[in-house]
């Protein structure tokens, strides 16, 4: 099989129309690449001295202790970074802009879902944090002691993740949207001693418990010795006297004042669970130096961001380690002002994200490529009707964006003209590792581009063979970074085997995804390797085949999977939404469909079956299940689904596929 770009840019190496309907790259605009941050100059320091790059970024930090090495690695593949350095990282997040002035600048414009709206200031966010690191120590937790936090998207989330840092405890923050068991498993493994959560959570106008899921994970669980609650619905909640505390009484009721202390660079910050589809779950470990350095680093230059003028908006929730890196850490150490948003993106209506950014003027805004096609799903009729015009900067995170949903982002949302930032990293890697850099990189629709100043990373096939223009392989990370997982909570061999295994001779990171060049050298994701499908000897990746879908005028969003096929090994088998207002003509729309992706890839990866359905499979963070659309394709029972949105999904797409 010919190569091809992955995806819509893919038809421009076909086909002479598609390259004349769409420009292959979009340059920045003269105004942008004027003003912007980063300039070439950024690559050629790191690529001079990656360590003095480095030593350099962390200097946009306030340390109390200087760092004496930049990177220790004689105990590879557990790194540390700035070495003797001290810092605190609440004091770099908030302390820092109050003492420099800037304690009247609005750090969180917080929007909850019924309506009600709060502004917290850096000096009103520096008491808040006081008074709730000034509780926790009167409950008795000191550094090392590890708290879980499993809330809704309300300010107190925040504070209670920075009043951690600031006292060298471990939050573990848990999705408010997992059951108790998922929350208890998480407890247990890190040894909690603090749960801190709400009454409820506002979700499309309801407000729904979580403290009793709580009372259920914490039944029985030896380490927990409280639970805070913050009183966000006042519902009845129930109460286990002695254990269960109200925040207003008591994070309430304690001093402003708190000094911060200083911490080694390399004191545990956070454990962050990720959800593997069996088995125990991964405590992934961030420490405190590396990784503020890197979140500031790429939330400055990625970003473009203008402190003190800027509105920004990532919409991740904090339970994900987007909402880490890029709503808390990376945003507060550079003194944004950001919007925080409780609810969904339909509640009460479709024009809630559009009517919010018209409400705070949100310049920059950072989405996942799910919630994109949603709203292409929605009509641009809705974007249509609001003032958009403040927006300069989009951003892609989550999953590889499809080069439709990315023009469709840059025309509607962003007028023609913001840059997007299509960014690629990990819960692992902690922080932004490939992405455009806006004022200088022409981007492509669909392409993450290259490593950032500062990163290395190769694509390789299975002897470890570097590949270049072209080149089809493993995406790896060959030297250190600074925000890079220090471990597996409890479980080092663990650590070793996931990452370091697949190229121990080398010594190179390898965390699961496939990627390829295309004949410029540009980086495009591919996905994980297990959504790499292997057809008649010939792979093909599914983002590739679904992007291919979606370039169909008529479909929204398209999962695919690799069904085991006697013939070839496996089939290609997808799953598509359509376009509200679209047809479903049959077997004509599903020839259509399949004569796409002949056109846009090849005739291999034509899919063998399409099903029309009315929803997909995701998880709370929006990921498609695509194990469970393979279990579908393959006629099995179902697995797990507990982690599933809405379970019920499935029998609609059972329906649809009995037809």
């Amino acid at each position: 099989m010919t190569e091809t770009v992955t995806g819509g840019d893919a038809a421009a190496a076909t086909t002479d129309t598609t390259e004349s309907e769409h420009p292959v790259s979009y340059a920045p605009s003269e105004d942008f690449a004027r003003q912007a941050n980063a300039g070439a100059e950024l690559y050629q320091a790191a690529e001079q001295d990656r360590l003095a790059f480095w030593a350099e970024q962390a200097g946009r930090l306030h340390w109390h202790t200087p760092f004496q090495e930049v990177l220790d690695w004689s105990d590879a593949p557990v790194a540390k970074w700035f070495v003797g350095g001290e810092l605190n990282v609440a004091y770099n997040c908030v302390d820092r802009h109050v003492h420099e002035g800037r304690g009247d600048q609005v750090a969180i414009h917080w929007e909850g879902e019924p309506g009600d709206s709060r502004d917290l200031t850096y000096s009103d966010l520096l008491a808040e944090v006081s008074r709730a690191a000034n509780a926790f120590t009167d409950l008795g937790l000191v550094a090392g002691d590890r708290v879980a936090i499993y809330m809704p998207m309300v300010p107190e989330a925040i504070v209670s993740m920075l009043a951690c840092a600031r006292l060298g405890l471990t939050h573990s923050v848990v999705f408010a949207g997992f059951s108790s068991s998922a929350l208890r498993s998480r407890i247990d493994d890190a040894q909690a001693k603090l749960v801190v959560t709400t009454d409820g959570q506002w979700r499309r106008g309801k407000a729904a418990p979580l403290k009793e899921s709580v009372d259920e994970a914490v039944d029985g669980a030896e380490s927990i010795e409280h639970v805070l609650v913050v009183q966000r619905t006042e519902i009845d909640t129930p109460w286990t006297e002695g254990r269960d505390l109200w925040w207003h009484e008591t994070v309430g009721q304690a001093s402003a004042e708190h000094e911060a202390q200083p911490f080694d660079s390399e004191h545990p910050l956070f454990i962050l669970y990720t959800s593997g589809t069996t088995g125990k779950p991964k405590g992934i470990i961030h420490t405190s130096g590396g990784y503020l350095t890197q979140t500031a680093y790429t939330h400055h230059y990625v970003f473009d961001h203008k402190q003190g003028k800027d509105v920004y908006w990532c919409t991740a929730d904090i339970g994900w380690v987007t909402g880490h890196s890029y709503i808390v850490y990376g945003p507060l150490a550079n003194g944004a002002t950001q919007v925080v948003y409780e609810g969904t993106p339909n509640s009460p209506d479709e024009h809630r994200h559009w009517n919010i950014v018209e409400k705070y003027g949100v310049t920059i805004y950072y989405t996942a490529p799910t919630l994109v096609r949603t709203f292409m799903k929605w009509g641009r009729e809705i974007p249509d009707a609001h003032d958009l015009s403040s927006i300069r900067l989009l951003g892609s995170v989550g999953e590889p964006i499809n080069p439709e949903a990315w023009r469709w982002f840059r025309d509607v949302v962003g007028g023609g003209t913001a840059p997007i930032v299509d960014t690629w990293w990990q819960t692992e890697t902690g922080a932004i590792m490939v992405s455009p850099l806006p004022g200088i990189t022409h981007t492509k629709p669909g392409s993450a581009q290259t490593p950032l100043p500062g990163i290395s990373a190769k694509i390789v096939d299975d002897e470890a063979k570097p590949l270049g223009p072209g080149g089809n392989g493993y995406l790896v990370l060959d030297e250190p970074w600074p925000s890079m997982l220090r471990g597996i909570w409890g479980d080092m061999e663990r650590y070793k085997d996931t990452y370091w295994s697949r190229y121990a001779t080398e010594g190179w990171y390898f965390a699961g995804d496939g990627a390829r060049f295309d004949d410029d050298g540009d980086l495009w994701v591919l996905g994980r390797v297990d959504d790499v499908m292997n057809v008649s000897g010939h792979r093909i990746s599914t983002s590739e085949v679904e992007s291919a879908l979606v370039s169909h005028h008529g479909v929204a969003e398209a999962a695919v999977v690799g069904a085991s096929d006697e013939t070839t090994g496996q089939g290609i088998v997808a799953f598509v939404i359509l376009r509200g207002g679209v047809e479903n003509t049959g077997d004509e729309l599903i020839a259509e469909l399949k004569a796409q992706v002949s056109k846009e890839i090849s005739p291999i990866a034509k899919p063998r079956q399409i099903t029309v359905v009315p929803e997909l499979p995701k998880t709370r963070s929006g990921k498609i299940m695509r194990r469970l659309l393979r279990d579908v394709a393959e006629g099995r029972d179902l697995g797990d689904t507990s982690t599933l949105v809405d379970p019920a999904v499935f029998d609609a797409i059972s329906q649809a596929n009995a037809k």
